[in-house]
């Protein structure tokens, strides 16, 4: 049968794309090797399917509204990097028109919004082109606060960051915005449709040519997307400063360091740090699909205000595939591989490489130094 419809052909090419993405984790050298990993493959299918709706098919820059991407309380909101510590919203923009930004602060101890480009529709950013964090804002007493975003060249997404010492306890930052120009005439014409159909599915592609992450050192082949770094098995990679030409979303005030971890039931990883002087930090775990499979009643992450430190000022995390009596245990939820990830926000240094060394959980440190 010939198609005349050009959202048709859009729509079963995402079908297409949906159907063959199962590859990257399922064959060849990046296919997982347990079959929780297996399901978390198709979760991410789902997540990801869901947030380019959100971000491509049903997002109109002169109508503008946030997005949540990025949630410890929902499960199809995690990915991409996610941790449990920390709320995003996403709000495609319009770089040619004028938007006003306005919210509360809550009980957040560092908040943003960062603008960032679009190389092609459904291509993920490659650069930073605006940052505006809290202590560049007026806020008053109660916490309000309100600016105005715009014209801003290139700037085709903005992305808030809010990271709580305690989301379960904190009140998150409320985001508002609105566009200062009428809106454009309203019409789902069937060329955007077909146009941000074809923009999901290449966003798709992206993430799933990054995921799953590897655990343990790449072949000298694969990719060097976004937060995947050459690392060692059970060992961190360096640390590093974002810089504003970035692949993916990172957040130009905040430096990573990424590891991974390959655990038998009675192994366990020693993580030792020191961290600098910095605005929040925290270590979360994730599984190959960089996301937490994490739940409200186990522990997934550790972070500046709930760690308890050594009397030297470090920081010593033990994680195994269960509990330990340790103060700073955290579990994998039993999953026996998958990725680290180390973040520093407003550090005063590059912090140095953390230490980790491979115990039997007997052997593990059971209190503080």
């Amino acid at each position: 049968m010939t198609e005349t419809h050009e959202a048709t052909t859009a729509w079963r090419e995402l079908l297409d794309t949906l159907r063959e993405l199962d590859a990257s984790f399922m064959t060849g050298p990046k296919a997982v090797t347990d079959d929780r990993h297996v399901a978390d493959g198709y979760r991410m299918l789902a997540t990801t399917l869901g947030v380019a709706f959100d971000t491509y098919l049903f997002a109109d820059p002169s109508r503008p509204r946030w997005v949540e991407v990025n949630s410890p309380f929902r499960p199809d909101r995690r990915w991409g990097g996610d941790n449990t510590d920390a709320l995003y919203f996403m709000c495609p923009v319009d770089p040619s028109r004028r938007y006003r930004i306005s919210g509360n602060r809550g009980d957040s101890v560092y908040f943003s919004i960062t603008a960032y480009n679009e190389p092609s529709p459904g291509a993920w950013s490659d650069r930073i082109v605006a940052l505006v964090r809290d202590d560049d804002l007026d806020i008053d007493e109660d916490g309000n606060f309100s600016f105005e975003f715009g014209p801003q060249p290139d700037a085709a997404v903005l992305m808030t960051r809010d990271y709580q010492a305690d989301p379960l306890t904190g009140r998150p930052v409320s985001w508002t915005i609105e566009a200062l120009e009428p809106p454009d005439p309203f019409r789902h014409s069937e060329a955007e449709t077909a146009a941000a159909l074809r923009a999901g599915a290449a966003w798709l592609r992206t993430m799933f040519a990054i995921l799953p992450l590897a655990v343990g050192v790449k072949n000298s082949d694969e990719h060097e997307f976004g937060h995947e770094t050459a690392m060692a098995a059970n060992d961190f990679a360096e640390p590093y400063q974002v810089p504003d030409a970035n692949f993916g979303w990172s957040a130009r005030d905040a430096c990573y360091a990424y590891g991974s971890f390959d655990l038998a039931e009675d192994e366990a990883l020693v993580i030792t740090h020191r961290p600098p002087a910095c605005r929040f930090w925290n270590l979360v775990v994730w599984n190959q699909f960089m996301a937490v499979p994490g739940v409200s009643d186990a522990r997934s992450s550790v972070n500046g205000f709930t760690a308890a430190p050594n009397s030297d000022g470090s920081v010593t995390v033990v994680l195994s595939r269960g509990m330990t009596a340790h103060p700073n245990s955290l579990t994998t939820l039993d999953y026996p591989r998958g990725n680290l990830a180390f973040r520093w926000f407003l550090a005063d240094q590059v912090p140095a490489r953390p230490e980790v060394s491979l115990v039997k959980v007997t052997e593990a440190p059971t209190e503080l130094t």
